[in-house]
């Protein structure tokens, strides 16, 4: 839970007997809204979504994970899952030195120092799609430096991509996979934002866009394989909905703490500061948008500053993730989202569609009707 969670206004969905609900949380309890808005989007389509209430389901303590009476699920549910990508200056060098290797962990060390010496600091100091950036470019390219990375990381257009199909997405406690042939990858702890179908952001998230280094080091052209696997998305706890005591700026100065603990006594910290992102999160929504809609509303992860660059086993191979880590990502208004790790293969599979949520909605309306 937040830190001021007394004065927060949360939202996110439980699965019943009957399907999932939207909830909204006050007082340490949680309130079955599903009367007032049948899914999350259109509980965020409401011109007042923190007024919404209902019947009490439970208390806080009673949310479970992996079944049980009322199961904490993901806070979205219909809105497209899209994220953006080398939002960061060390982000961008990371994805520089993944095309550079090939998506060999062990020749990474001595590609990021040369990165490091010739692009870093001026990566650092460029305004994204502005002529110091263009000129920097222009000499990137003259070096041989250049990257279709750098290109999103200072061009005018940011990389803004589908991470996710709807409903896939896992949420608080639930293991996140990892693909079992890749052996290089990496946690992205990130903001996610939360647009309603007016394309107004309305709140924002946690949330964890795990990433396959070695597949998208390979080939940009493996971002979907590298991105989009059974349970790599994970989003949660809940959605802090935007009001008096938290807004847009708040997530402009995000501090996100980083943990990972994994099976052998290993423990990785790191950090990512939403003061060092390189384009506004509101620029990244508009460009989301252009030429664009989303009638269900869309989450929109804003890219993260963490590097994974602390060596696990062998030196400079980095970091990856073993079966059985856990990753605890954290920011005071928006609480801790944590999650185990596995693999995509070994993870509960995604059963739970579209159709699926469809009939739960219309046999719930049947029983409201004849009753």
């Amino acid at each position: 839970m937040p830190d001021d969670h007394a004065d927060a206004v949360l939202a996110g969905r439980v699965m019943l007997a009957d399907g999932p609900v939207p909830v909204i949380l006050r007082g340490g309890q949680v309130h079955d809204v599903s009367a007032t808005a049948a899914t999350t989007a259109d509980l965020f389509d409401l011109p007042h979504a923190a007024q919404a209430d209902g019947p009490v389901l439970c208390r806080v303590e009673d949310l479970t994970i992996g079944g049980g009476p009322f199961e904490l699920l993901a806070p979205v549910d219909l809105q497209c899952v899209k994220a953006c990508g080398v939002t960061f200056a060390v982000s961008a060098i990371e994805r520089v030195i993944e095309e550079r290797a090939r998506g060999d962990s062990g020749a990474a060390a001595a590609i990021r120092a040369e990165l490091e010496e010739r692009v870093g600091g001026g990566i650092r100091n460029v305004e994204p799609g502005s002529e110091p950036a263009a000129r920097l470019k222009a000499a990137l390219i003259e070096a041989g430096m250049w990257s279709q990375y750098l290109e999103v990381a200072i061009g005018p257009d940011a990389e803004v991509f589908t991470k996710a199909p709807v409903l896939s997405s896992v949420g608080w406690g639930a293991p996140v996979g990892i693909r079992s042939d890749s052996s290089w990858n990496n946690p992205e702890p990130e903001i996610v934002l939360i647009a309603n179908a007016a394309g107004d952001v309305v709140g924002a998230t946690l949330g964890n866009d795990v990433n396959l280094r070695d597949f998208e080091g390979r080939s940009a052209l493996l971002l979907g394989k590298a991105k989009d696997n059974n349970a790599s998305c994970a989003i949660g706890p809940f959605v802090r909905l935007f009001d008096d005591t938290y807004t847009i700026d708040d997530v402009r100065n995000a501090e996100l703490d980083l943990v990972i603990d994994g099976p052998e006594g290993y423990r990785l910290h790191g950090h990512s500061s939403m003061q060092q992102i390189s384009r506004d999160p509101l620029d990244l929504v508009r460009q989301t948008l252009s030429e664009h809609q989303y009638p269900d509303g869309f989450t929109l992860f804003l890219g993260t500053l963490f590097a994974p660059v602390q060596d696990r086993d062998d030196p400079g191979r980095g970091f990856t993730h073993k079966v059985g880590d856990v990753v605890r990502i954290t920011t005071p208004k928006l609480g801790t989202l944590q999650n185990p790790v596995t693999t995509s293969a070994e993870a509960a599979p995604w059963t739970f569609g579209i159709r699926d949520l469809f009939r739960t909605l219309a046999t719930r309306q049947a029983k409201v009707s004849a009753a």
